[in-house]
This record gives structure tokens, C-alpha cells and sequence, in this order.
């Protein structure tokens, strides 16, 4: 039985830790351990779910990385990825599962620095991300042992559910609490999220990855090959939830509606993947949809990283998982494309 996050567990601060002598002193010994003695070890970024050390050695550059525990299954599945699908991912330097850390050398600037962030662009994204999505799919009870959460298309009414109860759990004035108005919206809308499962999941796609946060801040361009990294959101699901992150931002970005041409024009771009496993009419009704559920995938995540949160941290970030699981309630950021 698939065990879903907790919003309302506390566990110790993870950034506190991470920004301590002894922890520099643990990264340091491990670098030195997988590349030899480092001349330089430096944060560049510490959140309450993971730390990102930039690692200077005789040997180049790397970065270090590790997630909090209840992420930390990043370092595992990019192992899998690197081994199932190389040429989609950034090239892996170390892992260590048991502590959940990863090193990677550096791949110089991300795409969206590279090449901006125009349609052809997106269009790129999310069509790589597809075909590393395809390429994986075959593999996903690999990804699953690695610690891969699956919330396939029949789970989405137990798995609501199961949320609802979590935060009817947390104390008043907690600021990770959802509001029993939010609670009662969400599952008043049970059976439309049911409906659209049904529909989704009539397609007969397979579960695979999702990234969960794909945009062009996560993925290198290497000599015309596009590399994925940051797979610390992800879960596996049906495709097309790949999906919402690219479209709802480009919707925002460009205050698109969800009739606008450029949105399903990167959504094509995708769909065209999968569109020898289902038919492209019966993809672009469903994928509306799929966004929708999609929304529960940013709950689940959001829903991870709140454990080791400090009192300050959850002030900025605490009411996430709660915002998310109540969007789904909010309108589809994308009508159903046309023929």
C-alpha cells in the first residue's frame, strides 16, 4: 500500500543543520572520499528541503546535494535515471542512498539561461521530457523501489481523502492547516475529481515519471541533448501530469486563457509522444483533465518538504501543500485543444 506525506509531522530543521560546522565537515569528507580533497566547498543554496554545496576540486567543479529525509530518495532515483536513460539526465559523479547525497559536475548554464524562454523553447522542454518519460516507463517498478511515490489515476478519490484527513488533523493556527471551508470545497468536488480520473485514466497510459517541477531551470542543453535534473518533486503518475508545471506557467507568464493557441501548441509538442498509445483526439480531451489531477502531485510534494520546516520557514512556506490541494477546485488552465 502506497504511503502518502504527512504535513502536519515535525521533524528537526534540516536547513539549520545543514548550515552547521559539522555537516560542512560530513560534505567535506564525503567529496573527498568520491573526487579527492576539495579546494573550495560552498553553499549556493540551503531550503528547508535541501542544500546545494558548489565543490571546487583539482578534478572541476561539481555540486553537491542533499535533500531532506523525506526527499531524499532523489539521489536513488537519479541513479536509476542515469542508468536507464543517460542521455536524458545529467551525468551522475557519486551517490550515497543512505544519506540521500548526489553529486553531479558542473553542466554550465541552464537552458533557460542558454536559449530564454520563448514557445519553441517550451515546446523542446517538454517534448524531452516526454521522451525521457517514455524511455523510463518500462522501468517504473525501478523508480518505485528507488522511493518513488505512485499516485496513478484510480488513486486520485482515496488519495484526496487521505489528504483531507491530514490536515483536519493539524491544530487550529497551525499555519500548515487548511481552512474547513477549503476542506469541505475539496471534497464536495470528490466526484468531478473522480470523473476526471475515469476519463484520464481510460487512455491506458502507462505510470512513469513526472517531474513535478519541469521548466527550463532544471535542464541542461549538451551539444543539442537536452539533461533533466532535479527530480526531488517527483512521483510517478500517469504522463500528461508532466505537463501542468510548463502550462501553468507559460499561462501565467503570457496571461494566457485556456484557449490560447501558444499554450496548446507546447502541449501538442508533448502529446505527440504518447499519441501511438492513444489516439490525439482522445489525449487532448483528457489532458485538461489530467492538469487538474496534476494539482495533487504539487500537494504531495509541498506535503514532504513541510516536516523539517522551523517557525520562520513555515510563516513563508507553510500553507503550500493546503493552497494546492484546494486549487483543484480553481478553473483548468487549459480547454480542450482542438483538431
Amino acid at each position: 500500500m502506497t504511503t502518502y506525506a504527512d504535513p502536519g509531522l515535525r521533524h528537526p530543521s534540516e536547513s539549520e543543520r545543514w548550515q552547521g560546522a559539522a555537516f560542512r565537515a560530513e560534505l567535506t569528507a564525503w567529496v573527498t572520499d568520491v573526487v579527492g580533497p576539495p579546494t573550495s566547498v560552498e553553499p549556493t543554496k540551503i531550503r528547508p528541503w535541501a542544500s546545494v554545496w558548489r565543490v571546487e576540486t583539482p578534478k572541476g567543479v561539481h555540486f553537491a546535494k542533499q535533500n531532506c529525509p523525506t526527499q531524499a530518495f532523489e539521489a536513488a532515483v537519479l541513479e536509476e535515471l542515469a542508468a536507464l536513460a543517460p542521455h536524458h539526465v545529467v551525468p551522475v559523479t557519486a551517490v550515497d542512498r543512505a544519506r540521500g547525497l548526489l553529486m553531479t559536475p558542473d553542466q554550465g548554464p541552464v537552458l533557460s539561461e542558454t536559449a530564454g524562454e520563448d514557445i519553441d523553447t517550451w515546446c523542446r522542454v517538454v517534448s524531452a521530457g516526454a521522451a525521457l518519460q517514455r524511455e523510463v516507463a518500462p522501468h517504473a517498478d525501478r523508480l518505485a523501489a528507488a522511493g518513488l511515490t505512485a499516485l496513478a489515476p484510480a488513486d486520485t478519490t482515496a488519495y484526496v481523502e487521505h489528504a483531507l484527513d491530514r490536515f483536519a488533523a493539524i491544530p487550529d493556527g497551525d499555519p500548515r492547516g487548511m481552512a474547513p471551508e477549503d476542506r469541505d470545497a475539496v471534497r464536495a468536488h470528490l466526484p468531478v475529481l473522480a470523473g476526471w480520473a475515469e476519463q484520464v485514466g481510460a487512455l491506458g497510459l502507462p505510470l512513469t515519471l513526472v517531474h513535478n517541477d519541469l521548466h527550463g531551470n532544471n535542464v541542461f542543453d549538451r551539444d543539442g541533448e537536452l539533461r533533466f535534473f532535479d527530480f526531488a518533486d517527483a512521483l510517478l503518475m500517469e504522463p500528461l501530469a508532466a505537463l501542468f508545471i510548463p502550462l501553468n506557467m507559460l499561462a501565467h507568464g503570457l496571461e494566457a486563457g485556456p484557449g490560447d493557441p501558444r499554450l496548446h501548441r507546447v502541449a501538442d509538442a508533448a502529446l505527440e509522444v504518447w499519441s501511438d498509445l492513444a489516439p490525439a483526439p482522445e489525449l487532448r480531451a483528457a489532458l485538461p483533465a489530467a492538469l487538474q489531477l496534476a494539482r495533487l502531485a504539487r500537494a504531495e510534494s509541498w506535503s514532504r518538504c513541510l516536516p523539517p520546516m522551523n517557525a520562520a520557514e513555515l510563516a513563508d512556506w507553510g500553507d503550500a501543500a493546503a493552497w494546492w490541494l484546494g486549487s483543484v477546485v480553481l478553473d483548468p488552465i487549459l480547454g480542450e485543444l482542438a483538431e
